[in-house]
């Protein structure tokens, strides 16, 4: 079997998806329908779409519309049968969402998924972040064929991915997209050079006795809010795995009391020791520092609600009573 006479079906949404789907257009694949999400309502009403990465790629690279299928429920019979209609070999999930097993199940060939962690490490729907969050030294990408249970299907391929001390998310997210688009493409020519035929492995055999799973659930705003009490390693990663999205915040309290959200975009870890309770500002020479459990954190780079992302030497400039207050 040549690439040319494999059908896949490309289903994916966002940035991270397009890398994959730029080597499969570049590689000369057959790419013959692409699914995502629908458009989205943006704008202060609401009342403007905005098309999702993956199909924005896709028309500016010779796609029709009508080969762009953006259902809203996965199980909708309408979706079901033009997707059945494309009669797709191959079907690659790159960062989309849950499929019922009539779509999953479909192509001759099955469906393969290309996550970006190490399985079965960082299941779930923000394997990225919390890899970081934990301060892991090492992540990957894997290929996986998909089944009834989230990301716990066989294994085709992995391959790893080093995480620097001073990587934050954005870091780490374009790495592994460059690595997933690879890896993608790797599967699918052995796919094509077994005839359909791929060896996998079951997730269970890498699961050694006594090792801790971790998983990777969709993260929210409460979900990224800084707990001061923490030993200074744990809130620097814990930072640093939300930066540049969606960003660790912290509750800045004014010497009057008054309270104001402020994002945290990367720290650095001292060797200064505690002064005063877990949240206590200190502020030398135009820098600022923060408790932890076990020292000092600085802040380099900070938001209030309603301003702009500045680095904090600026942000000291015109917030002189920051000395003043704390936060928790």
């Amino acid at each position: 079997m040549k690439k040319e006479d494999l059908r896949i079906v490309f289903m994916g949404t966002p940035e991270f998806a397009v890398g994959t789907l730029q080597a499969l257009l570049e590689g000369g694949y057959n790419v013959v329908a692409i699914v995502t999400q629908p458009d989205k309502a943006v704008g202060r009403h609401h009342d403007t779409l905005q098309a999702p990465e993956v199909k924005r790629y896709a028309l500016e690279h010779g796609f029709k519309e009508e080969d762009i299928l953006q259902p809203v429920k996965m199980k909708d019979e309408e979706f079901v049968e033009r997707l059945r209609s494309y009669h797709a070999d191959l079907q690659i999930v790159v960062a989309f969402r849950m499929l019922p097993e009539v779509v999953w199940a479909m192509p001759r060939f099955g469906t393969f998924n290309v996550h970006a962690a190490l399985l079965p490490q960082y299941r779930g729907a923000a394997p990225i972040n919390w890899a970081v969050i934990n301060g892991e030294t090492l992540t990957g990408v894997t290929t996986f064929f998909l089944d009834k249970d989230i990301d716990t299907g066989r294994i085709i391929m992995q391959e790893a991915f080093d995480i620097q001390d001073d990587y934050n998310v954005e870091d780490v997210y374009d790495g592994l997209m460059k690595l997933g688009a690879g890896i993608a493409i790797k599967t699918i020519d052995k796919i094509i050079e077994g005839d359909g035929q791929v060896e996998s492995m079951a997730q269970e055999s890498l699961i050694s006795s006594g090792k801790k799973l971790y998983g990777a659930p969709k993260i929210f705003k409460e979900t990224c809010e800084i707990n001061w009490t923490q030993p200074g390693k744990k809130v620097y990663d814990f930072v640093r795995g939300l930066s540049p999205y969606p960003g660790a915040w912290t509750t800045f309290v004014s010497k009057e009391g008054k309270e104001t959200v402020m994002k945290v975009f990367q720290t650095a870890k001292t060797t200064r020791g505690s002064i005063g309770e877990p949240g206590t500002i200190v502020v030398e020479n135009g820098r600022m520092f923060v408790t932890t459990e076990d020292g000092m954190l600085e802040l380099l780079e900070v938001q209030m609600t309603g301003k702009k992302r500045m680095k904090v030497k600026d942000f000291l400039n015109g917030n002189r009573n920051v000395q003043e207050g704390k936060v928790k």
